[in-house]
């Protein structure tokens, strides 16, 4: 009988001598699925890939109960990578540009992440992008913005035509530890920092990328949790926005007397606004 084909999933584990929490995640379906909805391919899309596979990684350790979004900038601004995760496991991405053919770079760009905190507060940090690496950035992000220590790796392995493998993990020395385990764990991980080839090997499964990270270092398995990709938008969010717009906004889009048609930007669902529901929009602006 063959075996279950891996879900996407985030693990969370800690070793048992209290120095480090461990998360690994598989987003392989998560990927293929943002991909294929904004038609990115090659280096755009790997980026993003890692944008997505990184912020599920940052909210399951900084944030697990609440939703975070990336923002990856190329330093003329001209492209934008976004990534979100939410606290049900739902992650999505994007790449807008200021101009259809633009050329897609992250060299020399910046990383934002913006979480919420458990007071309601929004947290912003940012942070320059280094040697063009997605993974990198995080890093640094995780160091200079939450003082957190951390080693983390993502990937996202592409065939021809389809996404073979992605997902990554993240190494934290937890705050009550001296940092002389951190110097033994980076030696050991030194081997596991280009993650592509484990990841195709093992379809990029969670468990069996923390046994093999941890391996030979006693370890407890927290919580497994399913991540997927899910957009957000309905007719309803897509109504509520519209009607933020100022009422001489609303007013000229009802000149024609046709409905309004409005598109998601992350999964393409097209959306349309009647005459009559615009009419109402005005009437109560």
């Amino acid at each position: 009988m063959a075996e279950p084909k891996p879900s996407d999933t985030a693990l969370r584990a800690m070793t048992d001598d209290g120095a480090f929490r461990v998360i690994t995640v598989r987003t392989t379906d998560t990927v293929r699925r943002t991909l294929a909805t904004q038609s990115l391919w090659g280096a755009e899309g790997v980026h993003l890939a890692d944008l997505v596979t990184g912020a599920i990684l940052l909210r399951e350790t900084m944030a697990p109960s609440y939703p975070l979004q990336c923002l990856l900038r190329s330093a003329d601004g001209s492209c934008v990578w976004v990534a979100e995760s939410h606290p049900d496991g739902g992650a999505r991405g994007l790449l807008t540009r200021k101009e259809k053919n633009t050329a897609a770079s992250i060299e020399g760009g910046t990383l934002e992440v913006a979480r919420t905190l458990h007071n309601g507060e929004l947290h912003r940090g940012v942070v320059q992008v280094p040697l063009g690496a997605v993974s990198q950035a995080l890093m640094v992000y995780l160091q200079e913005s939450e003082q957190v220590l951390s080693m983390l790796a993502i990937a996202c392995v592409l065939g021809d035509d389809h996404v073979v493998a992605a997902g990554g993990y993240l190494v934290q020395l937890l705050p009550e530890v001296d940092r002389g385990p951190l110097a033994i764990m980076t030696e050991r991980l030194r081997d596991f920092e280009d993650i592509g080839p484990l990841l195709a090997k093992s379809d990029a499964a969670a468990s069996p990328l923390m046994d093999e990270l941890l391996y030979g270092m006693p370890f407890t398995r927290l919580e497994e949790r399913p991540v997927a990709w899910r957009c957000r938008c309905s007719a309803e969010r897509v109504r509520a926005t519209l009607a933020t717009l100022p009422r001489s906004d609303l007013i000229e889009l009802g000149t024609d007397d046709k409905p309004v048609s409005l598109s998601c930007d992350f999964c393409r669902s097209e959306y349309a606004v009647s005459p009559a529901e615009l009419r109402a929009m005005i009437a109560e602006s």
